[in-house]
């Protein structure tokens, strides 16, 4: 069934308190989807960010964000006043995430929230905490002692604590005991809030389509706590990382720097933390798409003392055996295949083989860079390549919004463009929408179109540029921007295009 969406960070949901997060704001965000007809909302990683704000490497692959936590809600459960709330400095009209302020006001506001607990609000976190007992009180001690060590990574820590020598994380328990509950009551609060989102929009036919990194930070809860599942040497630091390989785009590569997984090990517990880790997100989302896909298949493997990504080396993946387990264990899963980057055969069969619908992006159909286009053949993104059992998007988080990619581009890859879509008018805007209707009248079964490309803004509304940091991230909406307008033109175009 053809189905349409918008691809939209909470983060960059408009609200009073420096982000977006699960306030008044994200439910009228559903219901301006349910009134212009949308079927999805896809969102970021929504886990803790750790150094860069970037939410692919988040502190734990379990927890949520708490900067998503709405402190209105608070403010009615008689945990906040509105007078501290907007006495907090929070209070700003840029439409940029100031990540730094967030990191120093927000959570003193959360730790008097906390202090203000009643003893049944205390004992339901107990609860919570039995419920999640494999890995909230190990990351709610590793986000203590973070604090302790002034945010400093684990690998700098003590060793007692880094190994997790038994007596020194018993002792450390004790210790911190209060910041540790501190740290339970504020998953407890997001999940709480998270849940009453999610039924609201399936309540009224939105689906949430969730964003999972297949890596995780090697500051984490994950790999202090379960060093047994990645590359780690006899020291437990990293033998080996992440990255790509250096592309047109990218002279050097890219070192992304996550630990990789010593599949060998998942392979003999039968997958057991990648079952536990997609039930997970079953819970969280309706949909669930996995970051670098292709990394199951084959993965780019760097010596962890190298200083770029020129000189890894290609090895191979748990292939489809890991989704054969969780399919055993858990049934049938969506799941969104994201296998953009440097495609081989045998990624594209694992694809094929999962029967998971991959990713199709419209401003890759035109990049003269392409290796299909300079070998002669058609570019694979063009929309008359499609399969049905795809997603197409104009761009993603990663790209420039379709405007900006249009002020970018070459004249040559711009004079394919007007080609393609007949329209031989030198007027960037005009185009810019002819390609979102270019995406929703391909044969893709999903489309997913970034709110910023619906709304034809430039550059200065991009989310992420890789390999760089300082500036990502940080991207938000006005109230303005979801008009009445906007949503007459969606619903009309969705409508004509079956979606």
């Amino acid at each position: 069934m053809r189905k349409s969406g918008i691809l939209l960070p909470v983060f960059s949901l408009a609200g009073p308190y420096g982000i977006g997060c699960f306030s008044k704001e994200a439910y009228e965000f559903v219901d301006f989807l349910a009134r212009s007809g949308q079927s999805y909302w896809q969102m970021l990683p929504i886990g803790p960010t750790s150094y860069g704000d970037s939410p692919y490497q988040s502190f734990s692959t379990a927890a949520g964000n708490p900067y998503f936590i709405d402190l209105k809600e608070l403010i009615k459960k008689g945990l906040l006043t509105e007078s501290e709330c907007d006495g907090s400095g929070l209070r700003t009209d840029n439409n940029y995430i100031d990540y730094g302020l967030l990191y120093r006001k927000r959570y003193l506001l959360l730790k008097k929230a906390y202090g203000r607990l009643t003893p049944k609000m205390r004992s339901k976190v107990i609860r919570f905490e039995k419920k999640n007992r494999k890995w909230l009180p190990d990351y709610a001690l590793f986000m203590a002692l973070k604090d302790a060590h002034d945010g400093a990574s684990f690998m700098k820590w003590e060793d007692e604590l880094r190994l997790r020598k038994p007596a020194a994380i018993k002792t450390a328990f004790k210790k911190y005991a209060d910041e540790v509950v501190f740290y339970e009551w504020i998953q407890f609060e997001f999940f709480n809030q998270w849940k009453k989102l999610k039924k609201y929009a399936n309540k009224l036919g939105i689906g949430i389509i969730g964003d999972i990194p297949i890596y995780v930070a090697e500051d984490s809860a994950d790999v202090w706590a379960h060093p047994e599942l990645f590359q780690m040497d006899d020291d437990r630091r990293p033998v080996a990382v992440a990255g790509c390989p250096p592309d047109a785009f990218s002279k050097d590569g890219q070192l992304w720097g996550n630990p990789l997984y010593d599949w060998k090990y998942h392979k003999e517990t039968s997958y057991k933390w990648w079952i536990e880790r997609m039930k997970n997100c079953m819970r969280l989302y309706d949909i669930i798409r996995i970051d670098h896909f292709r990394g199951f298949d084959a993965y780019y493997s760097i010596d962890a003392d190298e200083k770029n990504a020129k000189n890894g080396k290609w090895k191979n993946g748990p292939g489809l055996a890991l989704f054969k387990a969780v399919k055993k264990e858990i049934g049938q899963t969506q799941i969104i295949a994201e296998d953009l980057g440097f495609m081989t055969d045998s990624v594209r069969k694992l694809v094929r083989d999962t029967g998971f619908p991959n990713m199709k992006v419209l401003e890759f159909a035109f990049d003269g860079r392409d290796e299909s286009a300079r070998s002669g053949k058609t570019n694979d993104y063009l929309p008359f390549n499609y399969d049905r059992n795809c997603v197409v998007y104009t761009g993603t988080h990663d790209n420039e919004t379709i405007r900006g990619w249009l002020d970018s581009i070459t004249e040559a890859e711009y004079a394919e463009v007007q080609a393609y879509i007949d329209c031989q008018e030198n007027n960037k805007s005009l185009i810019a929408k002819k390609l979102v209707r270019e995406a929703l009248a391909s044969t893709a079964d999903i489309c997913i179109i970034p709110l910023q490309d619906w709304l034809g803004l430039s550059n200065e509304a991009r989310i992420n540029t890789p390999s760089t940091i300082g500036e990502n991230w940080k991207w938000r909406m006005d109230k303005s921007m979801l008009s009445d307008e906007l949503s007459v033109q969606m619903k009309k175009l969705t409508r004509i295009y079956g979606r």
